[in-house]
């Protein structure tokens, strides 16, 4: 059912009233797209990064006359501001943090400035260790399919205030992580969907856990009876944290182990999901995206349309013609009968679980990068049963060779995709796959995720 009623933003006198200055921290997509809101809304803007600025930020900043510095973090203008919006990058341990908390500033993320002023918006928001940004894709898939005038936001594509500013729409997909979690105070979405809690970016929450797995249910927070929590039952870690949360909004389950009254299951190679009296069905066989953890997003995605009241012939419509994404078990070729398969964005341990858990031939693994606390035990079955050689591909590989030195061989270091595609393929047999699959963040070689992959195939199209 969709609703009508929504958490007000402070009306119009009330924002004048407590408009002033609003420090933006960073000057990539996020923090872009937060100056051009906060001037286009009235505020007096200023942005900090004490990197270098892309042209074309530089450029649209300049455009908007919007006052910037780059290359250094000036103490004294951000000191003065009535507010920050801090980059999701800048870590909480900065010192310049630390010193803008002390004074008392409020600190807010680009997702709760841009919820300020959406409008009437709806909002579907994903978070989740692993699958979020696979499931927003779907999800908007599904909607675009039925007709819906949405856009995708946040870690996909535009940000979302910028997205607020250049294209307003009546409904909003967004992917957003923890560290914009971290900063919300009445960002509510409509519909929130968190496909599962694994370890990740503990570097950022003190090496604690449960650190990370409160920051994941902020979500939830401002929920209310009018709006629905989509969660993976099947997940020990949301499960066993579940009911220490004042959830106020409709929980619905998605699981691979019981029927649910309201929620989505599959049983028996079909997938059932179900809002109220009505339900829609289909084979799982008829899924665009194959693997058992596709099957996860895929039931969240169609769980979110139904709640949008999408029709069922196009939520299987949808589901059947949906495309993987870049860098996500992205087919990239297959040379002299080996297949490369460019997983990329797996920047975790668990990603990697699921790439590999869906490997049906002998698998060349590459694997290494920035070790963000990596627990490699997880994977080390599905390693002893499916991988006959590990290239890494990191500057510090050390970690690697303790976990999996006892159970394959060779295990290779290379310093680049170029090198590491190479010794995978002289490692590799006709029938074989070379899995991209790195478990880490890719700081150390590269400029990110995206780099890395698109290096990987570069170097795969020159075999």
């Amino acid at each position: 059912m969709v609703k009508d009623t929504e958490a007000r933003p402070p009306s119009l006198e009330e924002r004048d009233r407590g408009r002033g200055r609003m420090v933006i921290l960073g000057g990539g997509e996020s923090g872009l797209g937060a100056a051009l809101l906060a001037k286009q809304q009235g505020y007096e803007v200023f942005l900090s990064d004490e990197s270098s600025l892309k042209d074309v930020y530089r450029n649209e900043l300049q455009t908007a006359e919007i006052e910037f510095e780059e290359g250094r973090h000036t103490e004294e203008k951000i000191l003065n501001a009535d507010e920050v919006m801090k980059s999701p990058g800048i870590a909480e341990k900065n010192e310049l943090v630390k010193k803008i908390r002390a004074k008392g500033i409020e600190i807010i993320s680009e997702i709760e400035l841009a919820y300020r002023f959406k409008s009437n918006s709806r909002i579907i928001a994903v978070t989740g260790s692993n699958g979020k940004t696979t499931t927003t894709a779907l999800t908007h898939h599904i909607c675009q399919t039925a007709g819906l005038n949405c856009a995708m936001v946040g870690n996909i594509g535009y940000s979302f205030a910028r997205q607020v500013v250049v294209n307003p729409k009546p409904l909003y997909v967004a992917e957003i992580s923890s560290f914009q979690l971290d900063d919300i105070k009445t960002f509510r979405p409509d519909v929130a969907i968190l496909t599962n809690i694994t370890e990740d970016h503990l570097d950022r929450y003190e090496y604690n856990f449960e650190n990370y797995i409160r920051s994941k249910f902020r979500i939830t927070m401002n929920q209310t009876g009018d709006d629905y929590f989509i969660y993976n039952a099947d997940d020990e870690i949301t499960m066993k944290y579940l009911n220490q949360f004042e959830i106020k909004s409709n929980k619905l389950p998605v699981t691979m182990r019981n029927e649910v009254p309201n929620g989505a299951f599959i049983k028996d190679g079909d997938m059932y999901v179900r809002t109220g009296t009505d339900f829609v069905a289909m084979s799982v066989f008829d899924f665009a995206l194959k693997g058992k953890h596709n099957q996860y997003n895929t039931m969240a995605a169609c769980l979110a349309a139904t709640t949008m009241e999408i029709r069922k012939d196009k939520i299987r419509e949808a589901v059947q013609t949906f495309h993987s994404l870049e860098h996500r078990m992205e087919y990239v070729s297959t040379v002299r009968g080996v297949e490369f398969i460019n997983d990329s964005k797996a920047t975790n341990v668990n990603s990697t679980w699921y790439a590999l858990e869906s490997m049906e031939k002998p698998t060349i693994l590459i694997l290494g990068g920035v070790d963000k606390g990596n627990d490699y035990s997880l994977i080390k079955e599905l390693v002893k049963e499916k991988v006959k050689a590990i290239i890494c591909l990191g500057l510090d590989n050390r970690k690697i060779h303790e976990a999996f030195g006892q159970i394959v061989s060779p295990i290779v270091n290379t310093g680049g995709a170029r090198e590491a595609v190479h010794a995978a393929f002289h490692f590799a047999s006709k029938g074989d796959v070379v899995l991209l699959s790195p478990a880490c963040a890719s700081f150390d070689l590269f400029k990110n995720y995206e780099d890395r992959g698109n290096q990987f195939k570069q170097a795969v199209k020159e075999l």
